[in-house]
């Protein structure tokens, strides 16, 4: 704990530093975690007082010891179901059709693959899905600025808890059980993925182990959430430059913003949001702040764009929340206002309209009236989890503490109340258990990875 400032090193430049040079954002509230784990890196590295960062210039070995102090692994294989799904049973047969007969490459990048099950659930998707995977040139990169993590993900070795949300059937297959009782890869999967060290926020991208071509698919899950505003627009702009034309962009549900992502198109899965490289012009999304809301997509595969709302509804036309929802979805966001007013108005009790109003105003940039919204929400739906949780990240970005940690606290007690695979409501699909990932991110120790 930091109780005197005097003779304490000035935690404000390390935090810059750490935020510049690593890329992982400790905010004053977080600054005792920052000390533990410069501490520990002092101690490991042989240096008496953990103001060492600041008092010469560090090497990247060093910057690594340090990074191994900072971030804690949390990942398992299969992770967001949903979006694996997406993956397995659209994304991948595409590019797979789209390649057979020509050029049969496939160029995959984990980025932040902490212990690599996310790498290896990759490649274990490709097996599956390429009978003829010896014909095919198949890149898998994973990168992590972790390198305790690297050495554990090139091992290949796990226990059960890393297996807590993969079908049954996947140990028996693509795993052989050790002589302490954990489980060792098949070394066909673990030579498919090449692992590597990278700083998101100061390497070159692509990286290294690649032949440095574009990326088919580039996967950065619940590793922004950890970057200061600025390295996040950096890092999305770098793997704008990184993914191939008609490729895939992957993060975590809780990441999802088209505010973020105004580079790419926002595509729509059950319970999943991706963002694809594509030319075709849309309209630029507005700035606004990065909170846990509905995905707000272009289009669904499959089904039509809805029409834009009209000035009055037909007797027959589809009902305000529907139209809403699809509105902000195409990121018509006036629209979309217009129609949750409308919504609001057919059904003033509902929390979901009010939620989806404050979303909309956030992507408008318009803090202070989602404020209003989002506490209409919770008066009318005390334990509506995201509200709670969207009120104190506002708060948060506008460096209102006290106020921050009074919703993210009333937060962690409403998600105590769920099981980890829980969906909440109005989430587009986001788990209560990935909620709680991303809240600890904030208000406890970091995690490079889901």
């Amino acid at each position: 704990m930091i109780h005197d400032p005097v003779r304490q090193p000035p935690w404000a430049h390390l935090s810059e530093f750490v935020a510049d040079r690593i890329g992982l954002h400790f905010p004053r509230e977080r600054w005792d975690d920052l000390q533990r784990g410069l501490s520990a890196a002092a101690q490991e590295l042989g240096f008496q007082d953990p103001g060492w960062l600041l008092s010469r210039a560090p090497t990247k070995a060093q910057l690594e010891v340090l990074a191994s102090h900072l971030t804690i692994g949390e990942t398992y294989f299969f992770r967001d179901w949903q979006a694996m799904q997406a993956l397995s049973q659209t994304i991948l047969p595409e590019l797979i059709r789209s390649r057979r007969g020509r050029a049969q490459q496939l160029r995959i990048w984990s980025a932040g693959c902490c212990s690599g099950e996310e790498p290896y659930s990759m490649a274990i998707l490709l097996h599956q899905a390429l009978p003829d995977l010896r014909d095919w040139q198949v890149s898998i990169t994973a990168t992590d600025i972790n390198p305790r993590f690297l050495q554990k993900a090139a091992a290949g070795v796990y226990s059960e808890w890393s297996f807590r949300n993969a079908p049954v059937e996947l140990r028996e297959r693509y795993f052989k059980r050790t002589a302490d009782g954990r489980f060792a890869i098949h070394p066909q999967i673990r030579e498919m993925v090449k692992f590597s060290p990278l700083n998101l926020a100061h390497d070159a991208y692509p990286p290294s182990a690649t032949d440095n071509g574009p990326m088919d698919i580039v996967l950065c899950r619940n590793v922004l959430m950890y970057f200061t505003p600025a390295q996040i627009q950096k890092v999305i702009g770098k793997f704008h430059q990184t993914v191939a034309e008609g490729g895939w962009l992957v993060v975590s549900p809780s990441e999802a913003s088209q505010a973020l992502f105004r580079q790419f198109v926002p595509v729509n899965f059950p319970g999943a949001v991706f963002y694809q490289k594509r030319s075709a012009p849309r309209p630029a999304a507005l700035e606004a702040g990065w909170l846990a809301k509905p995905s707000l997509a272009c289009y669904t595969p499959g089904v039509d764009t809805p029409p834009a709302a009209p000035a009055k509804a037909a007797p027959d036309s589809p009902a305000p929340a529907a139209l809403a929802r699809a509105l902000a979805n195409q990121g018509k966001l006036g629209d979309a206002l217009a129609w949750c007013d409308r919504w609001i108005a057919a059904d003033k009790l509902n929390a979901g309209a009010h939620y989806l109003r404050a979303t909309v105003l956030l992507e408008q940039d318009e803090p202070e009236q989602a404020r209003s919204s989002l506490q209409r929400a919770i008066y009318l739906q005390p334990d509506f989890v995201l509200a709670h949780f969207a009120l104190g990240n506002l708060a948060r970005v506008r460096n209102r503490p006290s106020e921050a940690s009074k919703h993210f606290a009333n937060t962690s007690d409403l998600l105590s109340r769920y099981q980890a695979g829980d969906l909440l409501a109005e989430s587009g699909g986001l788990t209560a258990g990935t909620l709680a990932l991303t809240l600890s991110a904030i208000t406890g120790p970091a995690h490079t990875h889901e």
